[in-house]
């Protein structure tokens, strides 16, 4: 095959366009606006339990699909693998971003997102006990090649750990990194350098993730979750490894509401540089090159809230990183790959929506997410802050404050209703849902669940050596093999240590685990 055919995208043209966010900065808002973000709270199970899964069968070696034999690394040659996920974006995702950008930019109607230049595939998602996977066993499937439960962090049914790509490429001498907009015990980075039952044992997670777990430390950069002390990290000039960036309590603001805070949060797509750029310099006199993970971990929040204007900018933003690794992969000396997809689509999104007692209207309005300059989150903080800071507000007065100062001001909405306002007011914890539906509504955005969804997710590509065996429709888990297999290391080897390592260790009780409410149906993402 022709290295040109090996690089080009299933619906490239020959001269694909960027995709750099041309929205203008939003106006520098007040001192509120540098308030904190809401971690949204996990869903309480039914106090159902899953069945056991059954054990999965003995691993084998990742197959050829062309040739039924084993993936093959067609070359010895130094190589650097960046992994990209979407958490939560699926395919409705990409369009309704798609028109919001052409819209808000006076677009032709054929100009496209980065990511569509670089279409890929498609993933089936589903985990070993569910047709929707949340986002540990998604991840899972990634950086063990393996299918595994709801809630698994690179753990198999029966307490069984399975090795990570990560763990095995630091084994051979990559260096490596995990960048996220979440928390870095989140359970994407978690399933690339941690082994727990449970995605909520967030201790554990952290104390494997620096290197207090059975292999050791297997990461040597994290950057994820103010500014404070990112500025000193030279967009990766100044990094020493190993090195851990935390740069919000919690996750990092959304996209939307981050652009006015850019002085106190960095965005993904700077945390992108300066990984790439410390990574590529820790490894200019090694043999091996470097693994890193990138996740757009938010998108999966606005999917979660349904909040379709916070989404829109999520994924610019994603589609802006995923163009600098491009760029940075072309100028790169090392041979190099970019891989991205998602683990899950989030929120069940239609860029439609029927309202009850109508016909169907065959149009969506972008507009109506242009208008807006804060997410649903945020404005639902400053609504509590403000019920907090004024308790004996009278009612018409709230009213009042909520139209001008959250609904008009910061969601571009000029004609809510009293019902909407006075739920607002009445129920302040539950605004968050009721925001992001009134823009929702009126943007003829329709969500399904507040949860995931079992819709294959895209893929996309750079394009390169072996690049075809992800081509088509395929696993979750040949993804994770084909990753391993490009950079030519043993998971399974990792596998056999952390099983003699962990044997003996107490198995956590499933019933336990579910009657607080983070077993497998619990939890967010």
């Amino acid at each position: 095959m022709s290295p040109r055919s090996e690089r080009t995208p299933l619906l490239a043209d020959h001269h694909p366009r960027t995709s750099e966010d041309s929205l203008r900065r939003a106006e520098e808002e007040d001192a509120a606006l540098h308030g904190g973000t809401v971690a949204l709270a996990p869903r309480r199970t039914s106090g159902l339990r899953e069945p056991t899964p059954p054990p999965l069968p003995t691993p084998v070696a990742p197959s050829d699909p062309s040739t039924g034999g084993p993936y093959i690394s067609s070359s010895k040659k130094k190589r650097n693998l960046i992994f990209m996920v979407s958490d939560g974006m699926g395919p409705a995702s990409l369009s309704l971003t798609r028109s919001f950008r052409q819209f808000t930019s006076s677009l032709p109607i054929d100009d496209v997102l980065t990511l569509d230049s670089h279409f890929w595939g498609t993933s089936r998602t589903r985990s070993t006990n569910s047709l929707v996977t949340d986002s540990a066993a998604g991840a899972t499937a990634f950086s063990c090649g393996r299918k595994s439960y709801n809630g698994a962090i690179s753990m198999l049914p029966g307490h069984r750990p399975c090795g990570t790509v990560l763990e095995a490429a630091k084994r051979k001498g990559f260096a490596t990194g995990l960048v996220v907009t979440t928390d870095v015990t989140d359970a994407t980075p978690a399933c690339f350098a941690a082994h727990v039952d449970w995605r909520m044992q967030n201790d554990e997670i952290a104390l494997q993730e620096v290197g207090e777990g059975p292999l050791g430390r297997s990461v040597d950069l994290i950057l994820g979750g103010d500014r404070a002390g990112f500025d000193e990290l030279g967009m990766g000039k100044n990094v020493t490894l190993p090195m851990l960036g935390l740069f919000a309590a919690a996750d990092v603001p959304f996209e939307i509401d981050r652009r006015n805070m850019a002085d106190v949060y960095p965005s993904l797509s700077e945390m992108a540089i300066t990984a790439l750029t410390a990574l590529e310099e820790a490894t200019k006199d090694s043999e091996e090159g470097f693994f890193l993970m990138i996740e757009g971990s938010r998108i999966d929040h606005a999917g979660h809230i349904n909040d379709p204007a916070a989404q829109v900018r999520e994924v610019l933003e994603y589609d802006k990183t995923f163009k600098i690794v491009l760029d940075f992969l072309e100028k790169s000396d090392t041979e190099g790959i970019l891989v991205a997809t998602s683990d899950h689509e989030t929120g069940g999104l239609a860029t439609a929506w029927q309202a009850p007692n109508e016909l169907p209207v065959y149009n969506w309005h972008p507009a109506i997410l242009a208008k807006a300059n804060a997410s649903a989150e945020y404005c639902s903080v400053l609504l509590r802050q403000h019920i907090a800071a004024s308790p004996l507000e009278p009612h018409d007065a709230l009213i009042d404050w909520i139209n001008s100062e959250l609904v008009v001001r910061r969601l571009g909405i000029p004609d809510a209703i009293e019902i909407e306002l006075n739920a607002l007011a009445t129920n302040p914890f539950a605004a968050v849902n009721i925001f992001a539906k009134m823009v929702s509504m009126r943007a003829r955005v329709g969500w399904s669940t507040h949860g995931h969804s079992a819709v294959d997710v895209n893929i996309y590509s750079s394009g390169g050596v072996g690049a075809e065996k992800i081509r088509g429709n395929v696993e979750n888990t040949d993804i994770g093999r084909f990753l391993a297999a490009y950079l030519d290391v043993d998971v399974e080897e990792i596998t056999k240590e952390l099983e003699d390592k962990l044997k003996g260790e107490e198995v956590l009780d499933d019933m336990a685990v579910d009657e607080a409410g983070v077993g497998m149906r619990g939890g967010v993402g």
